[in-house]
This record gives structure tokens, sequence and C-alpha cells, in this order.
């Protein structure tokens, strides 16, 4: 399985915000005790071997996503609809974003 990209002094780096994003929100989940750690590892071993991952990529974190998400609808934390609808926010709010800009949800909304 591939290491989490980190820098010169060792800390973990991210090649865009939602990497930082993603990495954050399954650090806090665990620390919540929606999952341990043998469960994520699992998770993300599956996520990474499903879209064939490497360490600094887009596919990498898509792997933490995609397990993220898997770990909290078998949690029943959030459903499969729940997830449906916030992609299909973001991938509105993206293509009402301006070239770059950041991606804000709910700008689709307004006018």
């Amino acid at each position: 399985m591939p290491a989490i990209p980190r820098g010169d002094d060792g800390e973990p780096v991210f090649s865009a915000p939602w990497q930082a994003q993603a990495f954050a929100m399954a650090v806090e989940a665990h620390g919540k005790g929606l999952f341990t750690w043998k469960e994520w590892a699992e998770a993300l071993g599956a996520a990474l071997k499903d879209g064939d991952a490497e360490p600094g990529n887009d596919g990498y974190y898509g792997g933490w996503l995609t397990a993220l998400e898997t770990l909290l609808q078998r949690k029943r934390v959030v459903s499969e609809s729940e997830i449906r609808e916030r992609h299909d926010a973001w991938d509105r709010a993206a293509r009402a974003t301006p070239h770059g800009e950041p991606i804000v949800l709910g700008r689709e909304d307004r006018p």
C-alpha cells in the first residue's frame, strides 16, 4: 500500500487543499470513535487497490475519500443518498466557480 506523501520535515504534504481536508476528516472521524485504525487500513487498502493509486496524486487521496465514505456508510453515519447529494452539490459548485477561485458549496445557488 502506498505511504502518505511526506516532505523533508516528515510532515504530510498535499498538492491540493481537498487532500488535506480528506486526511483531516479521516483522522477526526477516527478520533470520534467512528472506526478503528484496523477498519481504516482495510477500507483504505481496498480503495487504493481498486483505484490503482500512487502517492502524491489525486488517486491516492481519492482513495482516502472512498474509504471514508465506505466506512461512514457502513457505520450508518451517512447514507448513500446523502453522499450522492453532496457529490452532486460539489459538481454544481465546481461548474459555477470561475477558474482560479476556490470552490464553495452553495455557490451554484447564488445569482
